[in-house]
């Protein structure tokens, strides 16, 4: 492939065709089905999806096919399917995932911008949902057009884009199962769903974290009482609730203490953090908006990376039960609830994880009190193959061309579920996972961004690890 016809095909379709769709697609409130269980009935999701696939048909990429799959009771998946240039020599199909559905708003949006509102600013494209990840489908097929329009070829080709990842992926191994037949034999999956230490370098993810989440709830009471009359004699459902959590999480150092939940960390992942602790510093420490003299729970740098990809943790999400302060009377509640979301080790067994969390939270409950684990769900951790000689060699040219250097490689401390599940299907595949989450992008959270020049150069690494792939031989 010439490498400037490559770059200059990337530039000038994510510059005239990729981020002016990227802004209309901003603008959809589509939020992920668990945020809207009203999906849909409210439309925006199916805006989302037809505004993704219009852009798709539009692309002149031979041969390729593009359809909406719509399963009863599920979010519908985007399915382009590419085939085979004639040259290609691999019989192997390459899977492209991303996604499209999207986190709630969050507040905290400075004020020229919002969820909602595409604010393209310094090289960044601020609003909801741009880098996580309704850029994957566009970085994908872009791509593709760049690959061809320099000379290169590909294997077979398979982009899916679903619309649940935001809430575990709830619907997705209906479809895979559903799907089986096109899909046909992966050989190597690309995902571009994940996150980068730095703005200088392909960087490639190794693990994922597993999942448990539910909702707690104690309750004590039919209705509130007057704290006068009841406090001292009425339990404290928020104090009952702080007790039941203390036996899953010691309070003064955060460690998980449910050994269902640990696993052991292999001697390379920690070689690999101690290696990897210099360049993940910043991202882990100096990029983080800390209030005041806060500090991070460890002042070890490789501690921190192990404790954010191979430690349970857990983040008491959301809190319900409760008036605003300004709000609030001198009542004792009849109940408080918690949403609980624990981070799993990839190793980790997630259904003993979720069994584990539940009994703990709700056996022999305090004072008698009703104490219930609802809304549970759990998902698989995952922890890539060793990359074959081709693949490691193309990761690391592919990004010396296009970021300057070498690719990086860490362990991620989210979920995607997807992974875990296509790793048990397609045992021998390769994976690569990556994406353009640097630090400050703040997905989820407010002012999230997308880097444009890093989708650019992601999207020409895609395009040189699809060519090497076309040339290996079963």
């Amino acid at each position: 492939m010439g490498f400037d016809e490559l770059t200059d095909h990337v530039d000038s379709v994510w510059d005239d065709d990729v981020v002016p769709t990227l802004h209309e697609y901003i603008t959809i409130p589509n939020l992920s089905e668990a945020f809207d269980p009203d999906w849909a009935t409210n439309g925006h999701m199916a805006a989302a999806v037809e505004l993704f696939a219009s852009w798709a048909r539009s692309r002149p990429i031979e041969g390729m096919t593009v359809d909406v799959v719509e399963l009863e009771g599920c979010t519908p998946v985007l399915v382009c399917e590419i085939p085979a240039h004639r040259a290609a020599v691999s019989e192997h199909t390459v899977l492209l995932y991303g996604h499209l559905d999207k986190q709630p708003e969050m507040e905290g949006w400075d004020d020229n911008k919002g969820p909602w509102t595409p604010v393209l600013e310094d090289g960044r494209l601020y609003g909801r949902g741009g880098g996580d990840d309704g850029y994957a489908m566009f970085a994908s097929l872009t791509a593709v057009e760049a690959l061809v329009a320099s000379g290169g070829i590909h294997a077979r080709l398979v982009v899916l884009i679903e619309a649940g990842e935001e809430s575990g992926s709830p619907d997705l191994a209906a479809h895979v199962d559903n799907l089986a037949d096109r899909l046909g034999d992966v050989g190597l999956v690309v995902c571009l769903d994940s996150g980068a230490a730095d703005y200088e370098a392909l960087w490639v993810t190794t693990s994922l974290r597993g999942l448990v989440s539910g909702v707690l709830e104690v309750e004590v009471a039919e209705q509130g009482m007057h704290s006068g009359s009841a406090s001292g004699v009425v339990p404290s459902s928020f104090r009952i609730l702080r007790n039941l959590i203390d036996r899953v999480e010691d309070c003064g150092s955060g460690r998980i203490r449910l050994p269902e939940l640990h696993a052991e960390i292999p001697d390379d992942i920690r070689s690999k953090a101690e290696a990897a602790a210099p360049l993940l510093a910043h991202e882990l420490v100096g990029a983080l908006p800390l209030a005041g003299s806060t500090r991070p729970v460890e002042e070890d740098v490789v501690e921190l990376i192990l404790n954010r990809t191979w430690r349970p943790a857990l983040s008491v999400v959301g809190l319900g039960g409760a008036p605003e302060p300004g709000d609030a009377g001198n009542v004792l509640r009849p109940r408080t609830s918690a949403k609980l979301s624990f981070r799993l080790p990839p190793t980790t067994n997630p259904t003993l994880a979720l069994e584990a969390v539940t009994r703990a939270l709700t056996d022999r409950v305090p004072y008698g009190a009703t104490a219930t684990f609802a809304d549970a769900e759990s998902g698989p951790g995952w922890a890539a193959p060793p990359f074959e000689p081709w693949l490691a060699d193309v990761l690391d040219d592919s990004s010396e061309r296009h970021f300057g250097r070498p690719a990086g490689y860490q362990g991620e401390g989210g979920s995607i579920p997807f992974m875990g599940m296509l790793g048990t299907k397609f045992p021998t595949a390769q994976f690569v996972i990556t994406g353009v989450l640097g630090p400050g992008s703040n997905a989820h959270g407010p002012n999230e961004f997308l880097d444009i020049a890093t989708a650019k150069r992601v999207t020409g690494c895609v395009a040189e690890m699809l060519a090497a792939h076309a040339v290996q031989g079963s």
